[in-house]
């Protein structure tokens, strides 16, 4: 039997920053991933990244290709494609990913501060003793031997399959499962176009016809490459993403002629954090807790945060030598302070577009109901307030919409009552069955005004 201070569940974004944070400051850590080596970073992903992220984090840019292209914005367009709404602020700016080769970098950097890889293992499942995660059963796929790893920390940063998380007995008080509502289903392509596009900008395209609840993307990677997909909400009975992708996307003349390098498909859970993400001996980060963006579905930069900021609380808790859900409990509230809170008000806002019909959308795109202002405040987790005209009033009386005027209200002020909520996130485990009362209803209360 090995043993560790830290066992860290997935070489991803998340998985890297707790390696690197938890090995530097000396401890034991082993990184457990399922893929080989070389395939480390690659992943069905939209590739962006903001750049406010690696000064967050204080890591310099990297040099060795693994940023494909400058990112100025993001552009919107409305289902009719008549209006458009051009989104550039830091929060915005950022990069075009060279996926495996940032991955391969994150992994390097965890390598060199000491922590030991095992690649080509699977985690089977946590071992738990008297309340404790004490380690993990694996299984080496190179060989089949099944190995045992004991730590004194166990963290899940298994991606979507959350293999650690959805094996956790209920008293640990963290969340097995997800609803499907709160996915999205995505099948994305990196396509070589016959020709470089002139444009720095990520482009995102509304239509609920084509993606109920999601969006297409086509965002400008190096040359004339593109990352080019599609998110489909699981809500219901919904379409099938690469479906809809090859009837809807490629049938548009930019693709004509155009050569597939690669494609695949995956899900993203777009929700609030998990309420709780700490348990005795254990965290769960990036998308095992559930911390992609509600809106655009960015995860990068989030599952970042989560693995220095759940990698500094375990540092401390093995200073202290007490790795019980008490001494780990930094991790959730810090969190909720930097970006959770952020999270869960558009969470709410992402209800509202669920059931939003495309008339709606165009319409309150042209009229500006919501303004660009307003979209960049929203995306950035800043208060905004509606400013809606006499005439927008007027126009959405006359069209029969005034439904979705009301329906826009409700939901400017309910993501201010869950955001004011989430700032007064619980110091201490002890207050934490109130508040998480109080988050299910608010939720509830959203869930049955603005979908149900």
């Amino acid at each position: 039997m090995k043993k560790f201070d830290v066992i860290v569940v997935g070489a991803g974004t998340a998985g890297c920053l707790a390696a690197k944070t938890t090995a530097e400051a000396g401890l034991n850590v082993c990184l457990v991933e399922r893929k080989k080596q070389d395939e480390i970073g690659e992943k069905v992903c939209g590739d962006a990244l903001g750049g406010h992220h690696l000064k967050e984090l204080n890591l310099e840019k990297p040099q060795g290709g693994e940023l494909e292209k400058k990112i100025e914005g993001i552009k919107i367009y409305s289902p009719n494609l008549e209006t458009l709404f051009t989104i550039k602020s830091e929060d915005y700016v950022g990069y075009m990913l060279n996926r495996r080769l940032f991955g391969q970098w994150l992994l390097k950097k965890a390598l060199d501060k000491g922590a030991t890889l095992l690649d080509s293992t699977q985690c089977l499942e946590p071992v738990i003793e008297n309340g404790f995660l004490t380690g993990v059963q694996a299984k080496n796929l190179k060989t089949g031997e099944k190995i045992r790893l004991k730590g004194k920390v166990v963290v899940d940063a298994s991606g979507f399959l959350a293999v650690i998380r959805r094996k956790l007995p209920e008293e640990m008080g963290i969340e097995n499962n997800i609803m499907n509502e709160d996915v999205e289903a995505c099948y994305r392509e990196i396509r070589q176009l016959k020709q470089e596009r002139e444009t720095e900008y990520c482009e995102i395209y509304l239509n609920q016809k084509v993606t109920p609840g999601g969006y297409t993307w086509i965002f400008p990677k190096s040359g004339a490459k593109v990352n080019v997909g599609l998110g489909v909400c699981m809500r219901g009975k919904f379409p099938n993403p690469k479906k809809q992708f090859y009837k809807h996307v490629l049938t548009n003349p930019l693709f004509e002629g155009s050569l597939l390098l690669n494609g695949g498909a995956w899900y993203d859970p777009t929700r609030r954090p998990l309420d709780n993400m700490v348990g005795n001996g254990v965290a769960i980060l990036g998308d095992a807790a559930c911390l992609v963006n509600p809106i655009h579905g960015g995860g990068i930069g989030p599952s970042m945060l989560s693995g220095y900021l759940a990698g500094k609380t375990i540092v401390e808790a093995l200073e202290q030598g007490d790795v019980s859900q008490k001494s780990l409990w930094p991790y959730n509230r810090r969190y909720m302070e930097k970006y959770g809170t952020k999270q869960a008000g558009l969470d709410v806002f992402r209800m509202l577009l669920l059931t939003c019909k495309d008339e709606d959308l165009s319409y309150g795109m042209k009229y500006e109901l919501l303004t660009e202002d307003d979209v960049l405040k929203a995306g950035s987790g800043e208060e905004f307030h509606l400013k809606i005209t006499d005439a927008a009033k007027r126009v959405f009386k006359g069209l029969r919409r005034i439904g979705f005027l009301n329906k826009l209200r409700l939901t400017v002020n309910m993501m201010k009552q869950v955001k004011a909520h989430y700032r007064n996130y619980p110091e201490f485990p002890e207050g934490f069955k109130d508040w998480k009362m109080k988050t299910e209803a608010l939720f509830k209360e959203a869930r049955a005004k603005l979908i149900e």
